[in-house]
């Protein structure tokens, strides 16, 4: 890893956790973050393989321009669907979303500029697809969509994922079919003294309370959705008691009031992220929001779109759009350190396409930006 690298990732998390616990920013503030940010940032790319990916690739992104470039392979492993990136940058966790699920830990070899593997564990189900770290750093949560069940892990000092996980297995069914035959443990993220679990086949958001030493409690349910909604990704404000959920069957969004001292949430307004009309298949992806908390974006698989929203400080959201992604089935997205930017990956069309944010009205915008890369479906800064 160059210098280059290690400059810009401090940078990086020096932005990121300004914007977790700091008032919000203006757009003036976020032209001097950009500003200040280096030439060039890396980006981790993770990629299902097998048809021209293979395995967790590194990318450079100008924070000036919005051009990517440099791809560089830096690890292999198989179907790296989703990316966990310690504070410190030296370590990755990626699940290997496959029939028989693994989880793998990677620590940066600096002089070569590539991972290293330190560490795989079965997931204890099929398909991982999300993996979270917790504040300490010393646990690890996986969802297996496909088994619906989730696994947590003990990390040890040097980023090993150790054996044994703790394993919870979800219940029930919905009214989709055939998605909702059976649970699909969708995503996982720890948020204060709780794991709160997606799950799309069942419309829940579970909370598991975690107790000092990481021990989960039984679990108890955080938000029920409308039935058929099958959310998918969670995300949490970063300076108010909301968060917000998107519905991949639905075609929704969903704002919260959050009690995270009790692990449940309440529903504040809900939102189609689908034009007035249109009918054909869709399937929402992902979802993020800005650092200032003023605007949200959710990907549209099927009318290939980025769904954009304005936050009213009650949580109330207003549609401003929709910006077609210059590509096909559109997964993870993410959003550029500064916010000044917003970066999607098109699974099916091999690209990851690049646009300019406007601070003040949260509109998107063409920057005629992208780079080729065979299944790109998580996008990491």
């Amino acid at each position: 890893m160059n210098l280059s690298y290690l400059f810009s990732s401090i940078l990086v998390t020096s932005v990121i956790a300004v914007a977790g616990c700091q008032s919000p920013k203006s757009a003036e503030e976020n032209q001097q973050n950009a500003a200040e940010l280096p030439a060039t940032i890396d980006l981790l790319v993770g990629a299902y393989t097998g048809s021209g990916s293979n395995g967790i690739y590194q990318l450079q992104f100008d924070p000036a321009t919005g051009q990517l470039s440099d791809s560089v392979l830096l690890v292999k492993t198989t179907n790296p669907s989703y990316l966990a990136i310690s504070k410190d940058r030296q370590l990755v966790y990626s699940v290997n979303e496959t029939g028989e699920g693994s989880v793998s830990s990677f620590k940066w070899n600096h002089e070569a500029n590539q991972l290293t593997q330190l560490s795989t564990q079965s997931t204890e189900g099929a398909h991982p697809c999300y993996v979270d770290l917790n504040a300490s750093e010393n646990q690890l949560a996986v969802a297996n969509y496909s088994s619906g069940n989730l696994a947590v892990y003990a990390i040890g000092a040097g980023g090993e994922i150790q054996p044994g996980p703790q394993t919870r297995q979800h219940k029930g069914s919905g009214p989709v079919d055939p998605n909702q035959k059976g649970p699909h443990a969708h995503c996982a993220i720890y948020k204060g003294s709780f794991l709160y679990t997606v799950d799309l086949g069942i419309d829940k958001i579970l909370a598991y309370p975690v107790a000092a030493d990481g021990t989960l409690g039984d679990p108890q349910t955080a938000l029920a959705l409308d039935p058929g909604d099958g959310p998918r990704h969670l995300i949490f404000h970063p300076t108010r008691a909301m968060a917000f959920v998107v519905n991949e069957l639905s075609s929704s969004v969903v704002s919260l009031k959050t009690d995270l001292e009790n692990g449940v949430f309440e529903v504040i307004d809900k939102k189609s992220t689908l034009p007035e009309g249109y009918t054909d298949k869709n399937a929402n992806a992902d979802i993020h929001l800005t650092a200032d908390g003023k605007f949200l974006y959710a990907s549209n698989r099927g009318h290939n779109s980025i769904a954009m929203f304005a936050v009213s400080d009650d949580g109330m959201l207003t549609g401003l759009g929709h910006k077609p992604v210059q590509g096909n089935w559109p997964r993870n997205f993410t959003l550029s350190p500064d916010d000044n930017y917003l970066l999607v990956a098109n699974q099916e069309s091999n690209n990851i396409v690049v646009f300019k944010r406007d601070a003040a009205t949260g509109i998107l915008s063409a920057t005629g930006n992208s780079f080729t890369l065979s299944k790109p479906v998580c996008l990491k800064f």
